[in-house]
């Protein structure tokens, strides 16, 4: 069974890499792992994308995807658009650059 992208991931990753993010698709891998691996800055983030437009129910995580997500012992988010995927990415940026300033 070929994997499933959701219709806005293309648009994310246009925008992202725009942003100067470097970004992997990981449909492929399938077993409920995230969807995309991005870059930002030395730092790596997991996203999980879902579309707003589909109906609620099909929003929600796979059983698959519940299992790795509690399985992993790093972050993974759930992203819907660009914007959401920007604030974990700044969010963590900001947090990174605070820790720098104190050590």
């Amino acid at each position: 069974m070929p994997s499933r992208v959701d219709s806005n991931q293309a648009q994310i990753v246009a925008e992202l890499r725009q942003m100067g993010c470097a970004v992997q698709s990981l449909a492929s891998v399938r077993d409920g792992c995230p969807d995309l691996l991005v870059s930002f800055r030395g730092c790596n983030y997991l996203f999980e994308v879902k579309d707003p437009k589909q109906p609620p129910s099909k929003r929600q995580l796979t059983k698959l995807e519940k299992k790795w997500h509690e399985e992993w012992r790093g972050q993974v988010h759930v992203i819907h658009n660009t914007k959401e995927a920007l604030a974990v990415i700044l969010k963590q940026d900001k947090q990174k650059e605070i820790i720098s300033e104190v050590i």
